[in-house]
């Protein structure tokens, strides 16, 4: 199948989110019901406010498991999510508001936890380069405050770290020919499969330090204290609760600009390629990562969508006129440091361990994520046609 054939594909057969979450796959059984839920003890979620996290919440409390977030509410847009959560759910789980870099705060959550989940992080590129110092203490010093909270604990539950597809740096030994809307390998067997985790190690960027050291920190106590964790170097993650913007979120950031009408910024000239995955779908690998803990601890894993949801920043502005019939604004600035040209996942490695595999093709994901987006954009369009009269 081409790359054209890919964006075209979709239709009113396209697959809903349930609120349930997790369909019944044949290849893993029912998702919906993971095994290692302890229902009586709190599964804890640091960054739990923020996009991924307030998904994870609401996959576990849809299945009545205990939760507690743990989020120090500095990103814009993240109590909305938790407004999201208390709207659903009420006094089902708890918040303790609270910053990853103060230990005690992080020992008293993690306490008892049937599992951890650690999303919080400073997740901007630019922001690391302004602040390279502020970015090695949320990433790196506040991992190892949240695994010396683990280890100091009598039973180590599982542990799941977000780290990042940055800590390949550019690939700029990566042969690329350059089509009219994105960029392909040459290699015949990297387009076919993507990038696997052999490929070396290359922190090209303070935040790609910061993620590489936490995350090794994260294989390496898995490795001298047994504790039972897992590291998901991730490409682009997306879907409803997503509060994008230039720096991380892009593909929401776009839709959001293109529903209020605001010109869309390109950073390069937009054939960069990603491998894109549905929020609900990385839930599922997350489940599966915990499920499988005596297999995938120890160990860090490509998870992103894969060559078939190879898409790139052309193209997705593409699939989102067409989806919202709407032509957006594009401009054009300088290439941003380290970015990377091509970078699509090879999830092989995961697979083999726990069957995995994404479900949601990629218009069907991105139809979800203009339908949460648009009335959020209309209204503050809304609200500013009313306060012009109003002047």
């Amino acid at each position: 199948m081409n790359r054209r054939d890919r964006l075209s594909q979709g239709g009113p057969d396209s697959l809903q989110r349930s609120t349930q979450s997790g369909l019944v796959d044949s290849q893993v059984g029912d998702r919906s019901n993971p095994r290692w839920l302890r229902i009586a003890a709190p599964v804890a979620i640091t960054g739990g406010a923020g996009f991924i996290g307030a998904n994870v919440a609401h996959r576990l409390l849809s299945l009545g498991q205990q939760v507690i977030l743990f989020d120090n509410l500095s990103r814009p847009g993240v109590r909305n999510n938790l407004a999201w959560l208390r709207g659903l759910y009420g006094d089902a789980f708890s918040i303790v508001v609270g910053d990853i870099r103060d230990y005690s705060a992080v020992e008293k959550v993690v306490r008892n936890a049937a599992a951890v989940f650690h999303f919080a992080a400073q997740v901007s590129v630019t922001s690391s380069l302004s602040q390279p110092r502020e970015d090695f203490m949320v990433n790196a010093e506040g991992t190892l405050n949240l695994l010396e909270a683990l280890r100091s604990q009598p039973r180590r539950p599982p542990l799941l770290f977000t780290s990042t597809n940055k800590v390949y740096g550019a690939m700029t030994d990566m042969q690329l020919s350059e089509e009219r809307l994105a960029y392909v390998p040459a290699d015949d067997a990297l387009r076919e499969r993507g990038i696997a985790e052999n490929v070396a190690l290359d922190f090209h960027s303070p935040y790609g330090c910061s993620k590489g050291c936490a995350e090794q920190y994260v294989l390496d106590y898995s490795h001298s204290f047994s504790l039972p964790a897992t590291v998901f170097r991730m490409s682009c993650i997306y879907g409803p609760l997503q509060c994008g913007n230039e720096d991380q979120g892009w593909v929401a950031h776009f839709a959001s600009a293109m529903f209020r009408r605001e010109p869309i910024t390109i950073y390069g000239n937009g054939k960069q390629v990603r491998d894109l995955l549905f929020v609900d779908d990385l839930i599922d690998a997350l489940f599966l990562a915990v499920r499988n803990i005596d297999n995938t601890c120890g160990r860090a894993f490509n998870i992103g969508g894969g060559p078939s949801n190879a898409h790139s920043v052309l193209e997705v502005i593409s699939l989102l006129s067409e989806i919202e019939g709407i032509a957006p604004t594009v401009l054009f600035s300088d290439w941003r440091r380290a970015d990377q040209r091509y970078y699509v996942s090879d999830t092989a490695s995961f697979r083999q361990v726990t069957k995995w595999t994404p479900r949601t093709r990629i218009r069907d994901g991105i139809e979800q994520l203009c339908g949460w987006l648009k009335p959020t954009a209309n209204k503050a369009i809304s609200n500013a046609g009313s306060l012009a009269i109003a002047r």
